[in-house]
This record gives C-alpha cells, structure tokens and sequence, in this order.
C-alpha cells in the first residue's frame, strides 16, 4: 500500500473522496502502528507505522482505505507506572476521534497492560494481545443531505425538557417494530414521538448515547450499564442503539424527526471519566496511547486524581486533550445538529490547581465559542472532589441541575417543617442561588426526580430505597430520599393511601411546573413508571427500568391528563415563565407588586409569618399589567379558606388547576367581587384572572 505522509489535521479518520487521513496525539510515544482488520473485525491484516510525527501528532494519508476499513492503534513507548506511563503495543487501541465502533467488547483478561493477579502492575507487563477481543473502529463517510431542515430554536424560558432513555423509552412499546425496540430508529417512530408533542415538552434530554461499555463485575451478575455513564469514545454512537450499521445515520434520521416535530435534542455527556478505570483498570484506549497526558495524575504517579468516584479524571487542563473535548461537542452540534448538553459532574471538568474554577481554561473556551456558545449549556454542577457542590457558581451563559429544589420541594411535601422559607425562593427560580452576573432564571434547572434516585411514583410509595436487586446487599445508592410512603411500604389496595399518593405526586408535578426556570421531567413519571423502590438503577436493563407502556391504569391516564393539562397551562401563561427575577418590585402606583405572598386571610406576607409556628400554607401571586395568576399552597393537613378579595377585584378568572381533584381548566364568567376560596388539606390550587 503506497502511504504518504498526511496531515497533522483534523485528528481522527477522515476520508476525503480519495483515501483516508489518520492522525493521533500523544505526547510522550515512541512509535505509533495503524492496525487494519478484516470485514469481520476477528483477522488482523495488515500493520503499518505511522510515517510521520509532527508536533506530538502521528500522522499518515493512506489513499487505498476507504469508508468501511476496520482499524485500531498500538502505541509503543516506556512502560513505567511509576512515571505516569502505561505503554503497551500488545493492546489494542480505540481512536479517541472514532466516529463509529463495531460491536460491544467482549472482556478478557488480555485488554490489561500488567498480568491480573500480581502484586505490582509494574513488575508484570503482560504480552498478550487484545486485538481480538477488542472493538475495532471504523473510517466513516459523514455525507449526510439534510435539505430543507431547521432546528427548532426553543427559547430557554419556554423550555420543558424531558429526560429519557434511548431504549428504555421503546424497549416495552408496543406499536414499535420488536427489532427496533431500543434503538435510535425506535425512538424515532412518529407514535413515539406523538406522546412527547401530546404531552407538551419541548426538549428530549438523553442519557449518555456516547459510546460505553459494561463493567466487568456486573456483567458477572448478569447486569449491565444500563445508564451509560462509563464512556469509551467521545465521538462514536453506542453500537447496543444502533438497528442497521455502526454509523450515525441513524442518529441523525432521530434529530430530523424529532426536530420537525419541534422538539430539540439535548445530550448527556460525560467527559470527566472514561470507562478505563484506576491504576488496575484495562487498557482500551486512552491509557495506552498517553496516560499521562489524558489523565490527571495523583502526585504519587501510579495512581489517579479521582473526583468522579469512577478511579479516573480526564485532564481537559491539557491543551490536546481539551481540543479533543471541544472538537467532539462541536462534531454533535455540527455534524449531527442536536441543541444543547448536559454535563455529566461538571466541576470536575472545571478544576484548576486548587480547585473548582468558575473562570477555568475549559469554561472560557466553551463560553467564547462561536458554535457552543449558542447552543443550551447544562452543568451537573458537582462532583465527588473537594468543595464539590457548586450549584449556582457556573458562569453566565450557562443553566445548572438544581439538586437543592428537589430536596427542598420534596420535603414540604413530605411535611417537614421548617420549610415554607424554602418553597418561596424555588418557586422563583431560586434567585438567591442565581440571580448575580446577568444571569436569568432559567438558569435554574428545577427538577424533583431524576434518573439518579426514585421515580415520582416511588417517592410516595417508599420511605426506603430498595436496591436488592444490584446485588450489593442494598448499601448502594442515597439514603437521604425525602419520600413517604403514605402509609405502606410500597404496592397497596387502600383506596385511602392511594388517593393521598395521587395527590401528593399532583403536588410535586404542579410545584415544577408553576416555578420559574426550566422545569425537567423524568421519562415515564407522567404515567407512573415504578422502579419499585430501587433508587439506583443504574445496571438494571430489564423492565424494571423501561416504560411499560401498557400496563398503566385509571389512575395513571387521570395523572397524565393532568400532567398536559399543567403543560398547557405553563405554555399559555407567560407569567409561569419568566426570564427575569422577580423580587416583589411594584407595578404600578396602586401597589401591585410583580410577585406578594399572600396568608390566607389575604394579607401580605411579614417575615415573622414564614417561620412562626413552622407554618406550611401561602398564597403566591404573580403579576403584569394585565394578568394576575395565584398559587395557593396547603401543605398543613387541614383545609384552608383564603379570602381574595383585592388580587382578582375587576378581573374575569379561570381555575388552572387543583390538586385536590386533579381537574385543569375550569372556567369561571363574570367580575369578582369577594372569593372565599377553600383549599383541601395537603394541596394545591392555582387561579388565572385577566381583565378585560
């Protein structure tokens, strides 16, 4: 094969119509093989050294190797833990920049650079060769024709995301064809996507698509990474989501549907891990082409600095390996068009010398870039390190999962004292978390269930997580859910305990949808997806973690009407989706503020009353020039009268909604006068009055 020498650009494979360009950085290699295999990806067929090295880049044009060629790398360099470097030519490699791989990995004890079972890595290399059980990547042609196709461009303050599972969303949906079932192709099936227009959100956020493999010990309990928070390649899809090919065509097909439905596509990402592991972790890509150039090293060489909880921290201080990171969010933005990421423990991407840096190399170059900039930005903002919780503290420009929201608006409900204080600042966007260099309030990601913890079924159906099932005598997963079971543990008949957990999930969804900032709903828990009190499911890919579709009763169809009934109340009420913060500023010279709280004798709220007594009711009012729109909260267990006189006096009013019944929309004509309004124990009612 005639080879020539390339270019040290673009990194990866990239075909240009006539052959195929390769390029890999590392620092600190001696030498750097291309490996092609045969059609099957089993036969190694040819070996050739990278001819040229330019500026820490191996690089060679190869014009005879088309789309379709299987490859991998052998990097040769020192094997010297205790510097910091794992070299090992007898491993197999995935390219960083893979666009796409073939087929899962197949575990064998040959994928490790030391010999299983010594007592120093160092003093054990081991000479096995992991080219047949290894993955291989693929060169890919990119041509996609789009034509006509526009993203939907969703404004932050009309967002509604919907956090969901690529196959746990189909694997169990019944008019979707059983070999596409999880899958890319599934997802996009207009039946699927008909429930999320019908529902009324926005923007599919998806757990990570990347592609990630299954960690050794759980596939030796017959379990699996169903989550997918164990990434491999940064640029390749998942091959277990792919129904026709290892490319991303599929993909692509998805975004186009979802798109013309005008729903955006949102990423979960993890680039502050990969799924090598610690110091005795396997060989697969990363740790054998630079360990100590992709990694953040403990001071003591051998080992890592590890603020993930996953034995590994990528180093995104590292020129070359933030370049990769930027180059791959740029390839789903650009090659792909999806609409935003969320990032998986950000701050671990953000630490610099001593810590957390809210003003890090990475956020700036994130911030001042003309593709990322523009698109939705959203922080995990923690991690497992020191001074790892920094809600609130990510720069203007980005939006943060907000963990505090759920805690608090969980324990209200739950009827912990102490915190209507609490209630009032989520319910406006938690401005004094946010509110500080311009940013908006939809910054605040407000959420009260998540894939990480109890579904909103579970959370009043459990005091207890019950994580049996992964195998770890149930010592997994947080302790600290904030739920009630209302009576019985778990699955129950009592008519009683039923109604009250309807309700309180009625509370629950009705608080995240009438709080400023950008509400997120959990796959399934507008039909009530049960996990059956598992909190952390993370290696569960069996029904307990997919939708059932099917098997949802009267209670669950009354739950998601009302569920679209509160997302069309959020969609017509421009007063539930405020850009700004509001602070009680006046609007007029009558005294009418942009927001008052309200006790229910229908005075203004004074400080003392917040706290005095533990108290659990308030009413919010929120107001323009023109509208008027009163939430009314009982979280006592006694029925409460408020007496509303002055809000609505000249105003024609509607009922949004009332917890209590579960109905939406209830239309009311004529001006009012007096209205004495009775709010059932334990819930909420929300009013609209406009005049005119």
């Amino acid at each position: 094969m005639k080879i020539e020498s390339g270019s040290p650009t673009p990194l990866g494979a990239n075909w240009d119509g006539s052959g195929t360009n390769f390029a890999l950085f590392s620092a600190n290699a001696t030498k750097v093989e291309l490996c092609l295999f045969d059609s099957t990806g089993r036969r190694e067929t040819d070996r050739f050294e990278m001819p040229e090295h330019t500026h820490d880049v191996w690089h060679g044009y190869f014009p005879e190797i088309w789309p379709g060629q299987k490859y991998g790398y052998r990097v040769y360099g020192p094997y010297e833990p205790e510097a910091g470097h794992r070299f090992n030519p007898n491993k197999l490699l995935i390219d960083p920049y893979a666009r796409a791989l073939s087929g899962e990995l197949r575990w064998h004890d040959s994928m490790f650079g030391y010999r299983l079972g010594s007592s120093r890595e160092d003093l054990s290399f081991d000479r096995r060769d992991s080219g047949p059980a290894m993955p291989k990547c693929i060169v890919v042609d990119e041509a996609t024709t789009w034509g006509t196709h526009r993203k939907p461009k969703v404004r932050w303050s009309d967002t509604v995301i919907y956090e969901a599972h690529v196959k746990g969303i189909t694997a169990m949906h019944p008019d979707v064809p059983d070999h596409l079932r999880g899958t890319f192709a599934g997802l996009a099936d207009p039946r699927v996507i008909d429930h999320f227009v019908k529902l009324g959100v926005t923007s599919i956020e998806l757990m990570p698509i990347h592609y990630f493999i299954d960690d050794r010990h759980l596939l030796q309990k017959n379990l699996r990474n169903y989550w997918g928070y164990n990434t491999l390649s940064f640029f390749a899809p998942a091959a277990r989501y792919l129904s026709y090919g290892p490319n991303h065509h599929e993909f692509k097909h998805l975004v186009r549907r979802l798109h013309d439905a005008g729903i955006e596509v949102i990423l979960d990402v993890v680039y502050n891990h990969t799924a090598e592991g610690n110091q005795l972790g396997p060989t697969l890509s990363f740790r054998g082409i630079d360990n100590a150039s992709y990694y953040v090293l403990a001071e003591h060489k051998r080992y890592y600095h590890d603020t993930t909880g996953t034995g590994n921290t990528v180093n995104v201080a590292h020129p070359r390996v933030m370049q990769m990171v930027m180059d791959s969010l740029r390839y789903w933005v650009e090659v792909c068009r999806v609409d935003g990421f969320r990032f998986d423990l950000a701050p671990a991407m953000a630490r610099e010398g001593a810590g957390f840096d809210r003003s890090s190399a990475w956020l700036d170059a994130v911030l001042q870039d003309p593709i990322l900039s523009k698109v939705k930005l959203i922080a995990e903002p923690w991690d497992l390190g020191h001074d790892g919780y920094q809600v609130g503290n990510f720069p203007p420009g980005w939006a943060e999962w907000n963990g505090r929201y759920r805690d608090d608006i969980r324990s209200f409900w739950k009827g912990d004292g102490g915190y209507l204080p609490a209630l009032g600042r989520n319910l406006l966007g938690s401005a004094d978390i946010f509110d500080h260099a311009g940013r908006k309030a939809w910054a605040s990601v407000n959420f009260v269930t998540a894939h990480d913890g109890f579904t909103l079924i579970d959370l009043v159906s459990y005091n207890e997580k019950h994580n049996e099932a992964n195998g770890e005598d149930n010592r997994d997963g947080h302790g600290d859910n904030r739920s009630s079971n209302w009576g019985v543990e778990g699955d129950t008949d009592d008519p009683a305990i039923l109604e009250l957990r309807d309700r309180m999930r009625r509370n629950l969804m009705a608080t995240l949808l009438v709080s400023q900032g950008t509400p997120m709903l959990l796959m399934g828990d507008e039909i009530g997806r049960t996990q059956y009190g598992n909190n952390n499911a993370y290696c569960q890919d069996t029904e307990m973690s997919w939708l059932s579709w099917g098997k949802h009763d009267g209670r669950d169809e009354a739950f998601l009407a009302f569920v679209i009934g509160l997302l069309k109340a959020r969609r017509e009420v421009a007063l539930l989706r405020q850009r700004r913060f509001l602070h009680g500023d006046p609007l007029d010279a009558n005294g009418a503020k942009d927001v008052c709280w309200l006790r229910p004798d229908g005075q203004e709220m004074a400080p003392e009353d917040w706290l005095e007594g533990e108290p659990k009711v308030v009413a919010m009012v929120l107001a323009d020039e023109s509208a008027r729109i009163i939430v009314l909260f009982n979280g006592s267990t006694e029925d409460v009268t408020y007496n509303l006189t002055d809000p609505l006096a000249g105003m024609g009013w509607t009922q949004l909604f009332n917890t209590a019944d579960g109905m939406t929309f209830t239309a009311y004509e004529g001006d009012v006068v007096t209205f004495p309004c009775g709010v059932a124990k334990q819930s909420m009612l929300a009013i609209v009055a406009r005049k005119g």
